[in-house]
């Protein structure tokens, strides 16, 4: 499914809809290109990953300008995300609950970004064995 993108959305709570599996956070665009360099870094492998039809269904939510994501007020690092930093990818279940993250420079590791993304049960969110091996991926189940 072609990943949809959202600035700013009015409703936060609108973005954990089922139709969401996959909310990707990142920097808001400067001219064109985005003024984070992480978000900048791993922009070519979300593509690749969620552009194609048979992927699953993600949305780029940009978070703002510099300035706007480094005020302690910018919307997302409050409810219902709590942000720390960008790029993030949040995984969603089938009722818009949130499952677990991978955060900033772990999606530019090939394994934990793959894993990260591959289908999964909820009841076991990441594969076996390799959760302890995500380093910043954040299971939230339960929360």
């Amino acid at each position: 499914m072609p990943v949809q993108e959202v600035e700013l959305p009015a409703d936060f709570t609108s973005l954990k809809t089922g139709q969401n599996h996959f909310l990707i956070f990142f920097s808001s665009r400067v001219h064109g290109k985005m003024w984070c360099p992480d978000c900048v870094a791993v922009e070519q492998l979300v593509n690749e990953t969620f552009a194609p039809e048979s992927s699953p269904p993600a949305t780029i939510v940009y978070v703002g300008q510099k300035a706007e994501w480094k005020s302690q007020d910018n919307a997302f690092r409050k409810d219902p995300w709590h942000l720390t930093a960008i790029p993030t990818i949040v995984g969603l279940n089938d009722a818009g609950e949130e499952i677990g993250r991978l955060v900033e420079d772990d999606l530019l590791d090939p394994m934990k970004f793959s894993s990260f993304v591959q289908p999964r049960d909820i009841d076991h969110p990441f594969p076996s064995g390799l959760s302890g091996a995500f380093g910043r991926v954040e299971s939230t189940i339960g929360r």
